[in-house]
């Protein structure tokens, strides 16, 4: 009964064949298809009902998928669903008063501090400073705008480093079982976005492309993307998985280029290479929770996953 029910009820543990870069890729992918679709609706719904649509449509999907009751009294799924829902009605609030470009460099600098806790060495450090230079060149931050959306675009970047604490957390616990609490998080989130974006979207209801727009959000932003996150984080430490969230930048040229035909001038493409020599160039440490398989009776031990004080939560 200790070990075999996470063994069976878990799905990361029926997906070691896959490496976890991989499912990190899916949801880099999706990251920025689901904006595609938030587009339409910018021009019928305001921002706060853009969010609305795309937690409420993904909590019906997690409930039909994954009935994940048993969940909803997790103290840090409770967290983060209250973070789901304030994380997504900043971003969207603060892309309509600024640049998605400055929005996202915002947006990264937390998540680069996050990579760096747990660093040992110096090729590591020179994989976040790699990083950080490569978002810079990217998104080309740009301090203009009104104090609002900067306030907004803040706010979004904190809540989007506490996403990863949390959701890191959350995919390493077996007693949560990962994709579960992740939809158990999204029912919380939508009860906790509804008072903001429910007026918002209430007269948009009846309108067959805002709906249908606003599932599409969902699914390819809140659905597939955090599913796959949930994969990954599960097989790596939280601070590889931070620095490899540097990558959504190039992720974002290469999708404006094949979806948008939006060409990358010379200075993107060079901080692509540098975010992607970063994600080269980092190693984790020997003792990492990643390893595939370990051994018997070691389950309970290996991460700390059930001891205070343990790297997850440092």
């Amino acid at each position: 009964m200790s070990e075999c029910p996470d063994a069976e009820q878990n799905p990361v543990m029926r997906s070691r064949t896959v490496p976890p870069q991989a499912y990190f890729a899916g949801s880099a992918v999706f990251h920025y298809l689901g904006p595609a679709f938030a587009v339409l609706l910018f021009a019928r719904v305001a921002p706060a009902g853009v969010a609305w649509l795309r937690i409420v449509s993904a909590a019906i999907v997690f409930a039909a998928w994954r009935r994940p009751w048993r969940a909803l009294g997790n103290a840090d799924v409770i967290a983060l669903g209250v973070v789901l829902a304030a994380m997504n009605v900043c971003f969207y609030e603060a892309i309509a008063r600024l640049p998605l470009g400055t929005v996202s460099a915002i947006e990264f600098l937390p998540v680069i501090a996050l990579a760096a806790i747990g660093l040992r060495s110096a090729r590591n450090g020179l994989a976040l400073g790699l990083a950080a230079a490569g978002v810079y060149v990217l998104t080309r931050i740009q301090l203009r705008g009104v104090a609002l959306g900067f306030g907004l675009a803040f706010a979004n970047a904190a809540l989007f480093a506490l996403y990863i604490v949390l959701a890191h957390r959350i995919a390493r616990r077996p007693g949560v079982r990962g994709i579960d609490g992740l939809g158990a998080a999204m029912l919380i989130a939508a009860v906790a976005i509804t008072p903001i974006g429910g007026p918002a979207v209430a007269p948009h209801l009846l309108d067959p492309v805002a709906l249908g727009a606003g599932i599409g959000v969902g699914i390819s932003s809140s659905v597939i993307p955090y599913v796959c996150d949930q994969l990954a984080m599960a097989r790596l430490r939280r601070e590889t998985y931070s620095l490899m969230v540097s990558l959504l930048p190039a992720t974002a040229t290469a999708v404006g280029f094949v979806v948008l035909g939006q060409v990358p001038s010379v200075r993107e493409l060079f901080g692509v290479l540098m975010v992607v020599a970063a994600v080269a160039v980092h190693r984790e440490r020997a003792t990492t929770g990643a390893e595939p398989r370990p051994r018997p009776g070691a389950r309970a031990g290996r991460a700390g996953l059930h001891t205070p004080g343990t790297r997850l939560s440092r």
